[in-house]
């Protein structure tokens, strides 16, 4: 027979005990290096997107397909060379690549590309694991951490 205590252990959490954002990937809990709050997250997109948005009222007459495709080449480019775009620059956020060897190279292109594509569709951008890392971190094999 089963005991109560069998079935009900999952309530507890985690066989090893209460465990931190990030601790599965090998960040910090917090500080320089950990991942980045949502708070901040959502605050970074919503700048790349004003600024996206106004170079395409400017050139396009603020077509929407023409904001999106801005948005897209300014995460690409800038996510793939520097590790961030202006938001996550401004927010002190940066998009690092999880290796242990390279913690600190920036994702590069086909990453960037992967990233900013589900980034785009939204949907892969809103759904999180456990860690809070959207699946369009998972798929590029990165995660948003602070600077």
């Amino acid at each position: 027979m089963v005991s109560r205590d069998e079935i009900g252990s999952w309530l507890e959490g985690t066989p090893g005990g209460p465990s931190t954002r990030g601790a599965r990937l090998g960040l910090p809990p917090d500080g320089p290096g950990s991942l980045a709050p949502l708070g901040r997250r959502i605050l970074a997109l919503i700048i790349d997107w004003a600024l996206c948005w106004a170079v395409s009222a400017g050139f396009f007459g603020g077509n929407s397909w023409a904001t999106l495709l801005i948005f897209l080449g300014e995460n690409v480019v800038l996510v793939g060379t520097a590790g961030f775009t202006v938001g996550h620059r401004v927010l002190g956020l940066r998009v690092r690549r999880l290796v242990a060897d390279a913690p600190d190279v920036p994702p590069g292109p086909l990453r960037a590309l992967v990233r900013s594509v589900l980034v785009c569709l939204v949907i892969p951008a809103v759904v999180w694991d456990g860690d809070g890392r959207g699946l369009h971190d998972r798929a590029a094999g990165t995660a948003i951490v602070r600077r």
